[in-house]
């Protein structure tokens, strides 16, 4: 991909709902605002989720147990590119093509 489809891409991809995982197990939802070249990551209308110090299971309608996960609101966040894992685009069914 040439500069200007990655600039493209990147633009194409402004106010998304972004799912990004962090080394420390973290996972950040917010909308993508911008990005630099350090791959660091600007996330607005944040939410942290992060498993619980003490392991707390919630039990699922088909029986099985998954971890719960606790969450707060954090607004507009920096996620440092060094830290982040995995990156997601968030769609819903109505939002895919095909």
């Amino acid at each position: 991909m040439d500069r200007p489809e990655a600039h493209a891409y990147l633009c194409s991809l402004l106010n998304q709902n972004f799912r990004v995982y962090t080394t420390d197990g973290r996972l950040f939802r917010g909308n993508f605002k911008c990005t630099d070249p350090d791959k660091n990551i600007i996330l607005a209308n944040t939410h942290e989720y992060r498993r619980p110090s003490r392991p707390c299971l919630i039990d699922g309608p088909d029986g099985s147990s998954t971890p719960d996960m606790t969450s707060r609101f954090l607004g507009l966040v920096v996620v440092p590119g060094r830290d982040i894992v995995k990156m997601e685009l968030e769609q819903f069914a109505s939002q895919m093509s095909g």
